[in-house]
This record gives structure tokens, C-alpha cells and sequence, in this order.
């Protein structure tokens, strides 16, 4: 029991003992040892204890070579409390201001890794999500033989298949709220913008079919061109997925499309 007492006494005397410190520090006027325990609570992981001293270092050494130092510390701050909207700006005001910086390419990175922190899942409007492609492929670009690049080039997939995910629903329903020129375009859209995509086969044939869907539900002036234009996506199937599982379905919507076709011809 007493050594219990003992161990919470101390880590209570502990814990006043190192309050009572920082708040010694915030009242000093000494700004090069404001300026050292800032950097001492960051390397120590207490970056809530020097935030607010690199906010106020910050003005007071803003042009100068120590002003570098600590913008720099003052956005990765930011980072690691993970306000991504603030360390994004931060980050990127950086590197702008401080291009030829030891700091440069790490923050450039960082900036754009923020925004990709930023992106919503694919359901919502993906703005951000194109600002953080636009930022990582800068980044890219700029540092080519970067180690980060192999990180960079997997958020840029794991972005891009989100914007790919999100065509590919929107398509989907069109397609199920029968909505089927809507659909035809979508489809046709996203096979043209996502050329290797997973998607890609089931896409071609829901052309196709949305294009069979839409010519049979057709009005008689143009079910014609409507039906040329569904056996054309269909011979575009086939060429392109001749070992496709949905083969055996198009071949019979086909040979509906041909047989249509001719009774409209006889008709007209």
C-alpha cells in the first residue's frame, strides 16, 4: 500500500512539477529558450506544449534563417495533430517560400499527402479528391528519384480508383433506374476514361445490353439507328471479350437485335 501511495505521490509531484515549468516558459521573455523548448517538447512527441510557442516564435523570427526552422516545425505540428486543413496550407506556403530548403521535398509531399487525407469517400462530390491527384502528380513530377515516390505513386492508384468507383456507380444506376440512353453514354464514358479498369468487362456488355434496352423500348422513327447502334457495341464486345461470361447472353440479345431489325425494315 505504501509503495503505491509512494508511486502516485510522485507521479503526481512529477506532473505538477513539469506544469509548472511550461508555464514558466510561456511567461519568459527569453526567446532563444522558448525557442529550445519548443524543439525539446517536439522531439519529445509534447507537440500540444510547443505548438502555441512555434505560433509565437513564428512572429517574432518570420524573414529570418531561424524563421525557416520554425514555419517548418510549425506546419509538421500541424501534421502531427492532424488538422490536414491547416498543415496542408502550412506545408505548402513552406514550400513555396522556402524552395531550396534541407525541408523542401518533404513538405511539398506532406502538403499533398494532406489533401489526400482531405479526399471523402467516393460517394460524396470528389473535389478534394482531384486537388490531391493534382498535388501528388506535381509532386511527382518535381522529384522523380524521390524515395517517397513508390508512396506517392500508391495514393495516386488509390485516388484514381475512387474517381473510377464513382463513374462506375453513377453508371450502374442509370442502368438500374432504367434509364437506359443515360446509361449507354455513362458506360460508354467510362470505358473511354478507364481503359485497364477492373470494370471494364462487365461495362462493355451493360453498353451493349443498356443499348439493346434502349432499342427495343425504342419509338418506331428511330429504333433503327437506335438498333445499328446497340450491334455495334455488341461487335465491340466480342471482339474485345471473346471468353467473356456474358457471351452467351449478348449473342442471344444479338440475334433478338437482328431479327428486330428486319421486321422494322419490312414494316417501313
Amino acid at each position: 500500500m505504501k509503495s503505491a501511495f509512494f508511486t502516485t505521490f510522485l507521479s503526481i509531484s512529477i506532473a505538477l512539477s513539469s506544469c509548472t515549468e511550461y508555464r514558466q516558459v510561456l511567461k519568459s521573455d527569453d526567446m532563444q529558450y522558448k525557442y529550445d523548448k519548443a524543439l525539446e517538447y517536439y522531439k519529445d512527441g509534447k507537440v500540444t506544449r510547443a505548438y502555441p510557442l512555434f505560433e509565437e516564435l513564428y512572429i517574432v523570427y518570420r524573414g529570418t534563417d531561424k524563421g525557416e526552422r520554425i514555419a517548418y516545425y510549425q506546419a509538421k505540428s500541424d501534421f502531427k495533430l492532424k488538422d490536414y486543413i491547416l498543415a496542408g496550407h502550412r506545408l505548402n506556403q513552406f514550400y513555396r517560400s522556402y524552395p531550396n530548403s534541407e525541408y523542401a521535398e518533404e513538405t511539398q509531399f506532406l502538403s499533398a499527402y494532406c489533401n489526400y487525407m482531405l479526399s471523402p469517400k467516393w460517394s460524396l462530390d470528389q473535389a478534394d479528391t482531384e486537388r490531391a491527384l493534382r498535388s501528388l502528380q506535381l509532386f511527382a513530377i518535381d522529384h522523380p528519384e524521390s524515395a517517397r515516390i513508390d508512396s506517392c505513386n500508391a495514393l495516386l492508384d488509390e485516388l484514381r480508383f475512387k474517381l473510377e468507383l464513382k463513374e462506375y456507380k453513377a453508371a450502374i444506376l442509370f442502368y438500374k433506374m432504367e434509364t437506359y440512353r443515360a446509361a449507354q453514354r455513362a458506360f460508354s464514358n467510362f470505358n473511354q476514361s478507364y481503359p485497364s479498369s477492373r470494370y471494364r468487362e462487365e461495362c462493355y456488355f451493360l453498353e451493349f445490353k443498356s443499348g439493346y434496352l434502349l432499342a427495343i423500348n425504342s419509338v418506331e422513327d428511330k429504333k433503327v439507328e437506335r438498333i445499328e447502334e446497340a450491334m455495334d457495341a455488341y461487335v465491340t464486345f466480342v471482339d474485345r471479350f471473346p471468353q467473356s461470361k456474358f457471351v452467351k447472353e449478348a449473342e442471344d440479345l444479338y440475334t433478338q437485335l437482328s431479327e428486330l431489325l428486319q421486321e422494322t425494315k419490312n414494316i417501313s
